[in-house]
């Protein structure tokens, strides 16, 4: 039996991870997760979330099994939509105002709280390098979250800017729309106003 159970882990992974909580569900103990990764099969990547050891890690991907509130925003969305030449130094993550996780400080994650308004605002998917999907805010959201307060990045603003100026894809409606629900409205048209 004990072997079947391993088999089924091993052979169960979303995108080569696997939780306490799916194995437990299927009625497995999980001591035979300890006993995978004594014998190498697999890493514990955290507390409950574990990894084949032959896989690679995919950072964003974990951190989203992690926090599966947090969305991510800011230049690390922008970084995934192919809007940012800049790997993340440090991954911008969105969460709910009342989300409170102790462990996410331990994290190379910057946090940005919002009110559930906003937080649900432009909620969409991206592929990681790895090739896993993750949940991000749309093009338009992240470009709005850019310009939002002093820590805001000067160089991967303008940089994104002037790409979603050029994009046949852009919406320059919804980009309005958002930045005045987001209260960034007078620097996007600003910018706006020069590109077009």
């Amino acid at each position: 039996m004990r072997e079947e159970n391993k088999e089924w882990i091993l052979n169960n992974t979303d995108n080569g991870i696997i939780t306490s909580k799916a194995v437990t569900e299927h009625g497995i103990h999980r001591s035979v997760l300890s006993e995978l990764v004594k014998s190498g099969e697999l890493i514990q990547c955290s507390r409950g979330i574990y990894m084949l050891a032959d896989e690679w890690e995919d950072e964003f991907y974990l951190l989203q099994q992690k926090y599966k509130r947090g969305i991510f925003s800011h230049a690390t969305a922008l970084y995934l939509l192919g809007y940012s030449e800049r790997v993340p130094l440090m991954f911008d993550m969105t969460f709910p105002t009342k989300y409170n996780s102790a462990t996410i400080k331990n994290e190379n994650v910057s946090v940005t709280r919002v009110n559930d308004n906003n937080y649900e605002l432009g909620i969409s998917t991206a592929e990681t390098p790895s090739g896993n999907t993750v949940q991000i805010y749309d093009l338009e959201r992240s470009l709005c979250d850019i310009m939002r307060g002093s820590t805001e990045d000067i160089q991967t603003a303008q940089y994104a800017m002037k790409k979603y100026a050029a994009s046949k894809q852009k919406d320059i409606n919804k980009l309005m729309r958002y930045a005045k629900q987001l209260r960034v409205e007078p620097k996007v048209r600003k910018y706006m106003e020069v590109l077009l």
